[in-house]
C-alpha cells in the first residue's frame, strides 16, 4: 500500500508544479512514469492496468480531435468569427459578440480549440480598431471554460465525466447548459463593470470586409458530419462510437492529407490520460481508497456545495483532469453519484477561470497573444476571481 501511495502522490506532485524539478519531465511524462512504477512493483499487473483505461474516453477525445482539426482546417471557425465580429458596431456588442461565439462553440468541439482560433483574430481586430484588446482577450479564455460546462464534449473532463457516469448527452446539457448560459452573462457584466472605460465609449466601429481563404468542400462535409454527429449525441447513441464514427468519415478525403490531421491531435494528452488511470487504478486497490471514501463522509462531500468547493480548490492547485481522476473512486460512493458527476463538472471546469494557470485555454489566449498583449497574473486574476465565485455559486444554486 506504502509503494502505491507514495508512486500516486509524487505524480500528482509532479502534476501540480507541471513539471519535475531539475528533469525535463511534464505532465505526460510524469503520467508515464507513474503508471509504469505502479506496474513494476507490482501494484497493478498488466492485465488490471489494461482494464483499468477507460478507452470510451481515450476514444471519445481522439474522434473528436479528428472532427475538430477538419473544421479548423477548413477555416470554419475563422470565417464564422471574422463574420460575427465584421457586423458588430460598438465596443459592448463586440465583447457580446465574441464572448457567445467562444461560448458556443466550446460547448460542442473542445474549448481549446476556440482559443487556439480566436485569439489571433481578436488581436487583429483590436489593432485595426485601436481598442485595448485585454478585455476581449480574457472574453475569448473565460467564455472558453464556461462554455464548455453545458456538454460531454465541451472538454476533456467532461469527456471522462460522460463515460464514468454514464449520463446521456441531452441530460447533461439539460442539467448543465443554464449554468454555462447565466455565466456568459455574467462574464459580460463583469468584464464590462472592470473594464467600464473601454465600454462607456459611444464609438461607432466598421471593420472592412476581408477576403478569408476557405476549403469549401471540405468546408460543407465537415459541418454536414459535425451536425450529424451532434443530432446522433442527442439521439442518445454512444458518444465515443459515434465521435469516432465521424472521424473515421472525415479522413476519407482527396483534400487534406492525413500527416496535417494527425499534427492536430493533442497526442500528449491521450497518454497523460492512459497514464493517470493507471495511476489511479493502483492505489484503488489500497487502504487508502478507504481512507478518502472516510475523509469524504467527514466532509460531507455529498452536499453540493462543499463538493463543489473541493473540487474548484484541487482543481487549480493540480489541474482538473487530474482532479477528476482524484474523485473518481469516491463519487461512486457517495448518495447520489449522479448528482455529485455533474457537481464535479461544473466546479471544475468553472474553477478554471480562478487564475491564468487554472485551465490550459487560458494559457493557450496569454502566450499567443503575448508579443502584442501582455496580460500579467494579477491583470487575469481582477476579473478570473470574481467571475469564478459568481459563476460557481450559479451553478450551485441550480444544481
Amino acid at each position: 500500500m506504502l509503494t502505491a501511495v507514495v508512486i500516486f502522490l509524487l505524480t500528482y506532485l509532479v502534476l501540480a508544479i507541471g513539471r519535475l524539478p531539475g528533469f525535463r519531465v511534464d505532465r505526460t511524462g510524469a503520467a508515464i512514469i507513474g503508471a509504469a512504477l505502479m506496474i513494476a512493483t507490482k501494484s497493478v499487473s498488466i492485465q488490471d492496468a489494461y482494464a483499468a483505461v477507460d478507452y470510451n474516453t481515450i476514444i471519445l477525445l481522439f474522434g473528436m480531435m479528428i472532427v475538430v482539426a477538419n473544421l479548423r482546417l477548413s477555416g470554419f471557425f475563422t470565417l464564422v468569427s471574422a463574420w460575427v465580429v465584421e457586423h458588430t458596431r460598438r465596443p459592448i456588442v463586440l465583447l457580446c459578440a465574441i464572448v457567445l461565439v467562444s461560448g458556443f462553440f466550446s460547448a460542442f468541439f473542445v474549448n481549446d480549440t476556440m482559443c487556439l482560433v480566436l485569439t489571433p483574430l481578436v488581436l487583429d481586430i483590436a489593432r485595426r480598431l485601436r481598442r485595448n484588446p485585454v478585455p476581449y482577450l480574457l472574453a475569448v479564455a473565460m467564455a472558453s471554460n464556461i462554455g464548455s460546462v453545458a456538454t460531454i464534449t465541451g472538454n476533456p473532463q467532461n469527456m471522462m465525466i460522460g463515460s464514468f457516469s454514464g449520463i446521456g448527452y441531452g441530460a447533461f446539457a439539460a442539467a448543465l447548459a443554464p449554468v454555462a448560459a447565466a455565466g456568459l452573462l455574467a462574464l459580460i457584466a463583469l468584464l464590462w463593470f472592470v473594464y467600464r472605460r473601454e465600454f462607456r465609449a459611444e464609438t461607432v466601429m466598421a471593420i472592412e470586409h476581408r477576403v478569408l481563404t476557405v476549403d469549401r468542400p471540405q468546408l460543407w462535409k465537415s459541418l454536414l458530419v459535425s451536425a450529424a454527429m451532434i443530432a446522433f449525441f442527442f439521439a442518445g447513441w454512444p458518444v465515443a462510437e459515434v465521435a469516432l464514427a465521424a472521424g473515421a468519415l472525415l479522413l476519407i478525403t482527396r483534400r487534406v492529407g492525413p500527416q496535417t490531421i494527425y499534427r492536430e491531435i493533442d497526442w500528449p494528452l491521450l497518454v497523460m490520460f492512459v497514464g493517470l488511470f493507471v495511476v489511479v487504478a493502483g492505489v484503488e486497490r489500497t487502504a487508502f481508497s478507504a481512507d478518502l471514501l472516510v475523509a469524504a463522509a467527514r466532509f460531507r462531500l455529498e452536499r453540493t456545495t462543499v463538493l463543489a468547493a473541493c473540487a474548484a480548490i484541487l482543481s487549480n492547485i493540480v489541474s482538473n483532469v487530474p482532479a477528476v481522476m482524484m474523485f473518481k473512486p469516491v463519487v461512486a460512493h457517495l448518495p447520489d453519484p449522479r448528482h455529485a458527476w455533474l457537481v464535479l463538472a461544473m466546479s471544475s471546469t468553472l474553477a478554471g477561470n480562478l487564475t491564468v494557470l487554472g485551465s490550459v485555454a487560458n494559457l493557450i489566449v496569454v502566450e499567443r497573444a503575448r508579443p502584442e498583449a501582455n496580460i500579467s497574473f494579477w491583470e487575469y486574476a481582477k476579473v478570473g476571481i470574481p467571475v469564478t465565485l459568481v459563476t460557481l455559486a450559479i451553478g450551485v444554486a441550480w444544481l
